[in-house]
This record gives C-alpha cells, sequence and structure tokens, in this order.
C-alpha cells in the first residue's frame, strides 16, 4: 500500500501562483509513475501532469507553460507549481503513484481561483 498526502492547496487570485506537494509513504519503493489530477464540479477527473520516475514528463494541454511538475525521488515526494492561474484551473487537485501496476489515489487538496 502506498498512502498519498497532498497539501498546499488554496484560494489564488487568478494570475496568482501555488505550489501543490505530495508526499508518498508506506510501500513506496519501487513507485513508477506520479502525478496530478484535478476535478471541478460537475466534470470528470482529468490529468494534469506525470512524472515517471527516470524523470519523463507529460502535461496536459490546458496547463503547458503555466505548470511545473517536478519530484523528488530519495524523499518520494511530487510536486506541481502552478502559475498564472486561471479561473479554469480550479477544482480538488489529487496526487496518484503507480506502483506495480497498482495505481493510488490522495485524498485531494481544492484550488479555488478567484477572479
Amino acid at each position: 500500500q502506498v498512502q498519498l498526502v497532498e497539501s498546499g492547496g488554496g484560494l489564488v487570485q487568478a494570475g496568482g501562483s501555488l505550489r501543490l506537494s505530495c508526499a508518498a509513504s508506506g510501500s513506496s519503493n519501487s513507485i513508477d509513475l506520479m502525478g496530478w489530477y484535478r476535478q471541478a464540479p460537475g466534470k470528470q477527473r482529468e490529468l494534469v501532469a506525470r512524472i515517471s520516475s527516470g524523470g519523463s514528463i507529460t502535461y496536459a494541454d490546458s496547463v503547458k507553460g503555466r505548470f511545473i511538475i517536478s519530484r523528488d525521488n530519495v524523499k518520494n515526494m511530487v510536486y506541481l507549481e502552478m502559475n498564472s492561474l486561471k479561473s479554469e484551473d480550479a477544482g480538488v487537485y489529487y496526487c496518484t503513484a503507480g506502483r506495480r501496476g497498482l495505481y493510488y489515489w490522495g485524498q485531494g487538496t481544492q484550488v479555488t481561483v478567484s477572479s
């Protein structure tokens, strides 16, 4: 089992920045993919960004050039730096981790963007 705990969400004005963090614990060795998804009210959960243990990164088109995902494999942490936030970036952000074919989710952290 892998436990994931997110932090760093909150209220920010449009155009502002936030940094999300996610800590993995438990059977956190051999985690391959780590990433972030988000879900806005009434919408499906969508991929924001993900990063492999080797550093390969995928971003959703909507966040390219504004968000940066990074990872600390020693600390089993993944981060999401969000810049130039827009109202459509608001939602619950979930950390995810893939290990040996299984995927784990955090409880989510709320991001609210005010205009």
